[in-house]
């Protein structure tokens, strides 16, 4: 086996090459109809015949008026069985043919005219022999023999060679195995190679050791790939160790910050100073925690899923969130609740992403949030409206971005961390969704979300 791929084309194209070219120019010579010298005892035989012939002219004397019956006499008595004897006079008529045989007999004819080599050919299921010199006196005859041919060529065969095109296509499906192992030989790795992309992408950083294997091209690409693989899987061990270390550096402080604002609180009592300390530590622990969340959830190979029904699923999180906009006086109005409707999802995960549009919402809102469900035959669509103060078209991209803030109304001063929506657009893309902001109808921002359906 060639283990080289370019080595490999090179070869089957011209073992390819070399296959036609050898078909188009042998196969033709292989037509038992080409037209060939006698055998010898053929030779024997057509002499004898000649000889015959020859002394029955001899002991049959001419008629001017019916010179031609004494031809046939001579024909029909030494024609061997179950064969036929031709004679062509010198002006070309032929003597003993019948009328729908004339178009073989002129063209055997014409392409064996000389009595010192006869030669014989197939005409379909007839062979035509022949000629032998015939002598009558002052006249000369040529004499052919008809014979059923010995084993005829099918006529599959024969209309291939008489069409050069019908020869091509038989010699083009002779290859065609070739060239189809070699095309396999092609994709096949590629194919592995298009599938191990596919994981990473999806971000399941495992090695792929099927890929080191087959043409050396591939070999040394399979072995690139799961060469970065395990570079990227090491750096993405690395970053996930390095926010975790700085997650519990960051706790231990904050938890005696927490503890100093409690002492402090018992010895002195409330005040504003306090409060706001107090405030700053809740984000600050709020946002380690969103960061871890939103680390692990990039770089989890693979989530675990089951089926679940969007109502079931989300039940709980609009209830909270409905309590939740009670207490802050607001209005959460669900225009149309989910159904059951069937996914394939981890159902933590679709949990937060839904909890963290709704918690948006409910932070950037004056009054009122619309809260809406719908599906067709693909997917799920989430739609939330609020009548905040709405993010410029040119931030809608960027706020999908961890800590990314708009100069507008929607910052720091709400209470967010700027790590939700993008929990939420790491969460959707693990479910091969989409998430996307608009400008909402009630007058600030609309975020909506794409989840594809469970097919059966």
């Amino acid at each position: 086996m060639i283990n080289s791929l370019t080595a490999r084309i090179f070869a089957i194209f011209w073992f390819t090459l070399a296959l036609v070219l050898m078909l188009v120019l042998m196969v033709p010579k292989l037509d038992s109809r080409q037209i060939t010298p006698l055998l010898d005892n053929e030779q024997r035989q057509g002499l004898m015949i000649e000889q015959h012939v020859e002394a029955e002219l001899a002991t049959d004397p001419a008629n001017d008026l019916m010179w031609w019956r004494r031809l046939f006499r001579a024909i029909d008595k030494w024609a061997p069985p179950g064969q036929r004897l031709l004679l062509v006079t010198s002006e070309g008529r032929v003597i003993g043919a019948q009328r729908n045989e004339m178009q073989i007999v002129r063209n055997f004819i014409g392409q064996s005219d000389n009595s010192d080599r006869p030669k014989k050919k197939k005409y379909g299921r007839v062979e035509m022999v022949g000629p032998f010199s015939v002598r009558d006196g002052e006249d000369n005859y040529q004499l052919y023999l008809m014979r059923p041919a010995s084993s005829s060529q099918s006529d599959f065969i024969n209309l291939m060679f008489d069409r050069p095109l019908l020869l091509l296509i038989v010699t083009m499906l002779i290859s065609a195995p070739l060239l189809l192992w070699l095309a396999w030989s092609l994709a096949k790795p590629a194919r592995k190679l298009k599938n191990a992309a596919d994981d990473v992408a999806r971000g399941n950083l495992k090695q792929h050791p099927e890929l080191e294997s087959g043409p050396q091209e591939f070999l040394a690409t399979g072995a690139s790939f799961n060469q970065m693989v395990s570079a990227l899987e090491r750096m993405v061990t690395a970053q996930q160790r390095l926010i975790s270390d700085i997650s519990h550096e960051l706790r231990t402080p904050l938890t005696r910050l927490q503890l100093a604002t409690a002492l402090m609180r018992r010895r002195h009592g409330e005040g504003k100073e306090l409060q706001r300390i107090e405030n700053e530590a809740q984000r600050l622990d709020g946002m380690i925690n969103d960061l871890l969340v939103l680390s692990r959830s990039q770089h989890k190979n693979e989530l675990s899923r089951e089926t679940l029904k969007a109502n079931e699923l989300w039940a709980g999180v609009i209830d909270d969130a409905q309590f939740e906009a009670e207490q802050m006086g607001k209005t959460l109005e669900v225009t149309s609740p989910p159904g059951p409707w069937k996914l394939i999802g981890n159902a933590a995960a679709l949990d937060s992403a839904l909890e963290n549009i709704v918690r948006n919402a409910l932070r950037y809102s004056h009054h009122h949030i619309a809260l809406n469900f719908a599906h067709d035959n693909d997917g799920i669509t989430i739609t939330v409206d609020d009548d905040g103060p709405g993010v410029s078209e040119e931030d809608r991209e960027q706020i999908f971005r961890p800590f990314y803030r708009t100069d507008e109304a929607r910052d720091r001063e709400s209470g967010g961390t700027g790590l939700g929506l993008a929990i939420v657009d790491t969460a959707v893309q693990q479910h091969r969704g989409k998430v996307k902001a608009e400008d909402s109808p009630l007058g600030g921002l609309r975020l909506i979300i794409w989840l594809p359906l469970h097919q059966r």
